[in-house]
């Protein structure tokens, strides 16, 4: 059954599936009897958390997200190497020019083999850190594997097999590495968690890629370092979400942003179908429900 945007009566419901907006789910919940499942279809659940009745068993959509966030996590870091942001410039003003890395970055004697300046970088060989190594976590590092990168894991806690390094490492690995990919849920813990503290730890020029969520890292910070030239970003979220016209980030140097689409994608619509299907199977034979958020919020 599809419940209306606004509905006018009570509904006597054992499952629910959380729409994606939240005005819409909050409009709906008063008219709900006898929920016990909420299941979203969303990674995350910091959004929703605070208005959720206590209660009631809460699943996310962990694996739903996993292809298409970890697709644009090496779009754009083969963006960014590659510097396709500054020839889509070029192309709109006209330019046939050979974009050469800035002195901020490497100096001249870096920029030149004596043969032509640097117009583009490799993501081969790269050290890439990602922070929030779930299922998201896995998938990136899956599709990063054939450019030959190194990937260096860190999650809430150390494992051997994978090695995954406990996040208490973290700012001891962010001088070394030449991106960092941020994948944790937001949660008391993660919430302005990436400061300027561990910005300012990062390599000069690294990239600091956000598939998180906004608030995961300072804004202010941010882009102070970016306009500084120390690091170089791209971002699907923002803290504030959705960005207001004249907000600086609009204008930060060194960024590479997009409207927090990363895990919009036709086909993540019908990977959500199939994987609430199975849930609702699950439910009706009694069995145990995946991705249940615990007492941590994920």
């Amino acid at each position: 059954m599809r419940l209306p945007a606004e509905p006018t009566s009570e509904y006597e419901i054992d499952f629910w599936v959380l729409p994606f907006g939240k005005k819409t789910a909050l409009a709906q919940l008063p008219h709900l009897r006898g929920v016990k499942v909420a299941q979203t279809i969303t990674a995350g659940v910091d959004s929703i958390l605070p208005w959720l009745p206590k209660g009631l068993i809460l699943c996310d959509g962990r694996g739903i997200h996993d292809i298409s966030t970890a697709e644009w996590v090496v779009a754009v870091l083969l963006a960014e190497y590659k510097r396709l942001p500054q020839y889509r410039d070029l192309q709109r003003s006209e330019e046939w020019k050979g974009q050469a890395l800035e002195a901020i970055f490497t100096d001249d004697a870096e920029t030149s083999n004596g043969l032509y300046r640097i117009l583009s970088e490799d993501l081969y060989g790269r050290r890439v850190l990602i922070v929030g190594y779930g299922s998201i976590g896995a998938a990136i590092e899956s599709r990063l594997a054939p450019f030959g990168v190194e990937i260096v894991r860190v999650a809430r806690s150390a494992k051997s097999a994978p090695n995954v390094r406990a996040i208490g490492d973290l700012d001891s690995l962010l001088p070394d590495a030449d991106a960092v990919v941020l994948i944790v849920p937001l949660t008391d813990e993660t919430y302005g968690f990436f400061d300027e503290a561990r910005i300012a730890k990062m390599k000069h020029g690294a990239l600091l890629v956000n598939a998180a969520r906004g608030p995961v890292v300072v804004t202010d910070a941010l882009v102070s370092a970016l306009n500084e030239g120390r690091i170089r970003a791209a971002v699907d979220v923002t803290d504030p979400e959705p960005l207001p016209k004249g907000h600086p980030m609009w204008s930060a140097k060194n960024l590479l942003l997009t409207p927090h689409v990363a895990g919009s994608t036709p086909e993540f619509i019908e990977r959500a179908f199939r994987f609430v299907g199975e849930q609702l199977r699950r439910y009706i034979r009694g069995e145990e429900l995946e991705n249940r958020v615990s007492s941590a919020g994920y």
